[in-house]
This record gives C-alpha cells, sequence and structure tokens, in this order.
C-alpha cells in the first residue's frame, strides 16, 4: 500500500465520522478574503503560498510545539499571499481548529490543505473559514473531481487542483481547474523533484486563464527562481519557512521575480 493509499483508507474513515456529527455551515459568518486567483494573476512577482505544516509522513516531527496563530500572524507580516492550513490530524498533526483560530487571525486567503474525498470536509473547511481547498487529482475519479470542484466553486470557495504529471494536468483542465499546483513530492514515495514542475510547464496551457502553482520541495531562493522560470505565479512552501529562524527573510527571498516580467 502506497502512503497515499494509507492516508486515502483514514480519510474515508474520518468521513464516516464526520457524516455522523451535525454541524451548519452559516454563509453569513464568513468573513470575506481577497482571491487569490486574481492575486497571482496580477502580482509582477513569483508569490509565496505558507503553509502551517507541524510534521508530515515523510520527515515525521518538523515544528511539533507550533503556535499556529503566531505562525500566520508571521506570514501575513512578511506579506505571504496566501495561508495554508494542514487539516489532517494522524499524518499532519494539523485540525479544523487550527484552520478557524488562523481565520479569525489574518484576513489574506487562506487554503484548507487535506485529502479531500468528500462534501461534508469542504463544508468544515468552509465553516472554519478557509477561502480555498485543495482537490488532489490523484486521489479522486474523474466523477468525483468534477463534483467536489463544482461543490465548492458554488459555496464561494475558490479551488487549488494538485496534479503531479501531464496526463493529470489533462484532468484538470477538463474540469476547467483555474488554479493548477505541481506538487514535487510522488505521494506514493513522497520523493521530491523540481523536474516534475518543468515538465508539466512544457504542457500547462499558460495562454488561458490560469496560473501555474510549484508546491513542494522549495527550500531558498535558487528554487523560487527555477519554479519562476518554469512558468510558475506562485510557490506553496512549508518545512523550510517551518524550520526558519526567520519567516519574514526566508519568505521574502522566495519573492522572486515572475518570468517574462519586463526588469
Amino acid at each position: 500500500m502506497t502512503i497515499l493509499e494509507k492516508i486515502l483508507q483514514t480519510k474515508r474513515l474520518e468521513v464516516k465520522q464526520l457524516l455522523m456529527e451535525e454541524h451548519v455551515v452559516s454563509c453569513e459568518t464568513m468573513s470575506k478574503r481577497p482571491s487569490l486567483f486574481e492575486m497571482l494573476k496580477e502580482s509582477n512577482r513569483l508569490e509565496v503560498i505558507s503553509e502551517i505544516k507541524r510534521a508530515s509522513p515523510s520527515k515525521g516531527l518538523i515544528a511539533g510545539n507550533t503556535d499556529p496563530v503566531a505562525q500566520a500572524k508571521a506570514y501575513e507580516q512578511a506579506a505571504a499571499a496566501c495561508i495554508s492550513v494542514l487539516t489532517d490530524s494522524t499524518y499532519f498533526k494539523g485540525s479544523f481548529d487550527d484552520l478557524a483560530a488562523v481565520a479569525e487571525a489574518v484576513e489574506i486567503p487562506l487554503l484548507c490543505k487535506d485529502f479531500i474525498i468528500h462534501e461534508v470536509q469542504i463544508d468544515r473547511a468552509k465553516q472554519a473559514g478557509a477561502s480555498v481547498i485543495l482537490l488532489i487529482v490523484a486521489a479522486l475519479d474523474d466523477g468525483t473531481l468534477q463534483r467536489l470542484h463544482n461543490y465548492a466553486m458554488e459555496h464561494g470557495l475558490e479551488v487549488l487542483v494538485e496534479v503531479h504529471d501531464a496526463k493529470e494536468l489533462e484532468r484538470a483542465l477538463l474540469i476547467n481547474a483555474k488554479l493548477i499546483g505541481v506538487n514535487n513530492r510522488d505521494l506514493k514515495t513522497f520523493d521530491v523533484d523540481l523536474a516534475r514542475t518543468e515538465e508539466v510547464a512544457q504542457h500547462f496551457p499558460f495562454n488561458e486563464n490560469r496560473v501555474f502553482i510549484s508546491e513542494s520541495g522549495i527550500m531558498d531562493a535558487e528554487d523560487a527562481k527555477r519554479a519562476a522560470a518554469a512558468g510558475a505565479c506562485a510557490v506553496l512552501v512549508g518545512e523550510s519557512l517551518m524550520r526558519s529562524a526567520s519567516v519574514e527573510d526566508s519568505l521574502r527571498s522566495l519573492q522572486v521575480q515572475k518570468a517574462g516580467v519586463p526588469l
């Protein structure tokens, strides 16, 4: 069983539990956040989606005692475009409570990062204050991917659709995804290779109204420049920022110039 299959097996059990609990999602309580898509489209620099990540299956504990609110405020102060909050508890030591606490503390776009396989998880993400959710192409069949994408959009959320290769990119384009991220980490083995961003970029329709994001494995300015050169509008960065002695210096070093933007 791959790591992804193991995680999805756990998620199916979590969804059963969530469906047994009663939760009402009120649209009125949601604060309006800026559009991540519009922000990334309009920016002249590579933007940073900064992640709150206590642990991962591949690295174990990264920053187990992190205060998510303090970390989120540091990200916002350093001009992050968006904050990603891992809400998986079993493998990443996150929670919807983390997401809700961060939502109270910051005003920028907020991504619920999880392995979403059912509408009830989208409801919880919205209830906790997310303005963006993640859908992973590798975790979903075509029908479920389309259904969950539509459901999230109909409920006022933006959707970051994650792919790993050109074939998965085709599937993302078929559902008309606007925010498309390439995960440089193979979810079956958890190996990381930035060449994934460059490979998928060769097939990406940059002439269409979409944005291209590079996720995982971005450790320093050189990695950021490599992602920007491939055409990325943004990078999603967790581990290096979580381990950094200076969040502001580290984050700002990643905000390099976008490819094709005149000096």
